[in-house]
Formats: C-alpha cells, sequence, structure tokens
C-alpha cells in the first residue's frame, strides 16, 4: 500500500463486533481474523491458514484455537498450530503470524507494524471519556472507496462543510471565514471561529439557542489515523475561555481511519459530548444525523477517487485552503518514508547475506 504507517495503533473493530466466532477485516491490505477466548481476551491472526492458505475465518473456534474449516488444523493465539488431524508431529512451518490487540474505549485495536513496539499506552486518548456530564455515542462503522488519505485532508478542510454539509453541520455564515492551520510536534490542526452568526441546522433544531451564536471548530489530526474536531456552539458575546465554551454545546467528534487497501478505508466515528447524556431519543437522532453527515463525505471522496483513478492525478489547482489538508498529508507520507527506510536499513544485512548464499550455492 502506499503511504502507510504499519508501526500504530489502528481501530480493526468495536469491541461489540468480537465475539466467540471468527471475524475477518482486511487492514492495511492483508487479511485479519480476530476471536475471543474463554476468558474473553481477544487474539488476532493472519487470515490464512498455513497448509493450503484457506481463510482460517471460514472455520470455527474450538478452546480457545482457531480451527481450519479445510483439514482442521488448529492455531493458537499465537499463531502456533498445536493440533493436526491424523498425526502427532506438527510441521515447523505450521504457524501463521500474529498481531497484538488492545481493547480501550470500546474498541478493538490492532498493531499491524513491529510487535516489539506495540506499546498500549501509545493507543490516542479520548477527551472526557468516562467523564460525569458527558456521554459517548459510538457510530457504525462506514466503508468508504478512498484512499485514507483523501479523507485525511477531508476532515483537516473546515471549508467543504458549508457546501457538503448544508442540511446538518454546514453554515453559511462560516463560508467567507479563513481557516488557521498550526501545527505541533505530534499533530496538526485547523481552526476558525464564526462570530454572532446563525447556529447551524443541528443546533439550531435543538432549540438550545435563542440569538446569535459563536462557534468554533478545532481540526485536529493526530498521525496516521486519528481525528479529533473540537465544535463547540455558545451565545455570542462571551469571552471564549474553556470554562465558557464547556458551558456551551460542546463535542469532541473522533474518527478513526483505518486503511483497507489503496482505494478503501474503514471509517469509524465516535462523539463524544456534553448535552443530551441519558436522552435515548436525542442519541439515536443525533446517531442518524451524524452517519448522513459522513455518508455525505463518502460520497464526495468516493467519487474523488474514482477520478484520481481514472487521471493520475490527485488535483490540479491549490487554493489557500489546502494549507491544513496538505500539511496533513505530509506529516503521514514522512513517517511513511521514515519507516520504509528504517525497514530497508534493517533488512541490509540479510538481504546481502542472502544473495551472497544464493551465488555460492
Amino acid at each position: 500500500m502506499h503511504y502507510v504507517v504499519r508501526n500504530a495503533w489502528y481501530v480493526l473493530a468495536w469491541s461489540k463486533e468480537i465475539g466467540d466466532t471468527p471475524f475477518s477485516r482486511r487492514v492495511l491490505d492483508e487479511p485479519i481474523v480476530a476471536y475471543r477466548k474463554r476468558n474473553g481476551e481477544l487474539a488476532a491472526l493472519l487470515d490464512r491458514c498455513a497448509h493450503k492458505l484457506v481463510p482460517l475465518s471460514l472455520g470455527q473456534v474450538v478452546d480457545d484455537t482457531l480451527q481450519c474449516g479445510y483439514h482442521g488444523l488448529q492455531f493458537d493465539g499465537s499463531g502456533a498450530c498445536v493440533h493436526v488431524p491424523g498425526q502427532d508431529r506438527i510441521p515447523p512451518a505450521a504457524r501463521v503470524r500474529s498481531f497484538p490487540v488492545a481493547e480501550r474505549y470500546g474498541a478493538a485495536w490492532i498493531w499491524m507494524g513491529d510487535p516489539e513496539r506495540a506499546d498500549p499506552g501509545l493507543i490516542h486518548v479520548i477527551e472526557r471519556y468516562d467523564t460525569p456530564g458527558w456521554a459517548v455515542l459510538w457510530g457504525e462503522r462506514q466503508h468508504h472507496l478512498t484512499h485514507y488519505l483523501n479523507i485525511v485532508e477531508n476532515l483537516q478542510d473546515p471549508a467543504h462543510t458549508t457546501y457538503t454539509h448544508r442540511s446538518t453541520i454546514g453554515n453559511p455564515a462560516s463560508s467567507e471565514v479563513a481557516p488557521v492551520t498550526e501545527e505541533a510536534d505530534d499533530h496538526i490542526v485547523t481552526y476558525r471561529w464564526t462570530l454572532d452568526a446563525e447556529p447551524p441546522p443541528i443546533d439550531r433544531a435543538s432549540g438550545a439557542f435563542e440569538g446569535l451564536t459563536d462557534r468554533c471548530q478545532y481540526y485536529r489530526f493526530f498521525p496516521p489515523c486519528v481525528s479529533r474536531v473540537d465544535v463547540v456552539t455558545m451565545d455570542a458575546g462571551q469571552e471564549h475561555t474553556e470554562a465558557n465554551m464547556d458551558r456551551g454545546r460542546r463535542a469532541y467528534s473522533y474518527k478513526f481511519l483505518t486503511p483497507e487497501t489503496d482505494t478503501s478505508t474503514h471509517f469509524f466515528w465516535m462523539h463524544v459530548r456534553n448535552f443530551g447524556v441519558g436522552d435515548a431519543d436525542f442519541e439515536a437522532r443525533l446517531a442518524c444525523e451524524f452517519s448522513r453527515t459522513f455518508q455525505e463525505d463518502n460520497v464526495v471522496t468516493s467519487a474523488m477517487q474514482r477520478e484520481q483513478n481514472v487521471t493520475g492525478l490527485r488535483q490540479t489547482a491549490w487554493l489557500n485552503i489546502d494549507a491544513g489538508p496538505a500539511r496533513a498529508r505530509r506529516m503521514i507520507e514522512k513517517m511513511a518514508a521514515a519507516e520504509a527506510a528504517e525497514a530497508a536499513g534493517a533488512a541490509s544485512p540479510a538481504d546481502a547475506v542472502s544473495r551472497r548464499t544464493v551465488a555460492a550455492s
């Protein structure tokens, strides 16, 4: 795959998706199968039997192992074959790759790179999760038919919301407000405040505001795969302090991007908010609204991908609003290039030995 970082935690699934039957999903263009052991722990393996490459997800879970549905070989959570029907000897090559997995924030995270680097402490911290007065909404996974970097750029682009999301989060008053982009060591942020304006449809429908509002959108991207949008709508005329923003309608809108292939992405979203807490009907409506909003993005970025495939181009003109998206893309491209260079350097001595061995033979 192009421009992917393997040494990172990606969301494989929401925890509720994985049970005691094989669960399959493609991640970074590799087939993954996951399952739960009897103690509830997760295991994740390459979804190819070491014998004939039949997907293990076509088999079943037996005594904390995955049993191949073709010849019955059983693999434990480490990927080792522990049973071959009809013979005592287990071939040394009867092993499949296993992947580090961890559960946090209602999600199953997978590490696709060097397992020695898989520190669960590197999983992104979710703001206000499990904080009194704040509610968490887990959205259904969406399948976006585009390279994940197109989604990264979309998530760093406040300017598109006015036009792509006219009936949900779009606000015409924001269209002439230029976004500001800033870059830190570990993330990039693009933001803007829209002052003394009518609230957007999603806030106006709630009836929470009688007059004009100030509204901010802070689009933070933590490479390679986490977007956090801090959205605040508050009565106009207040100082923009953290305390005042918390007294308004505030939400942290998370998107977790898991590349599937060069032209498809698993799109997970989570919404952490300080309004409508405990209101099941409101939460159901909110889930529908956000699902519709992100599908609107899917329509646009998928169409973009189709034209990129046809033309071989990414874009032909550049605007001021591209500053944030371009920086986010460059951060990931640099990370991927550094990782590839490191992997090539580590492989060089072994490759050289291999070449000498072949020549000698």
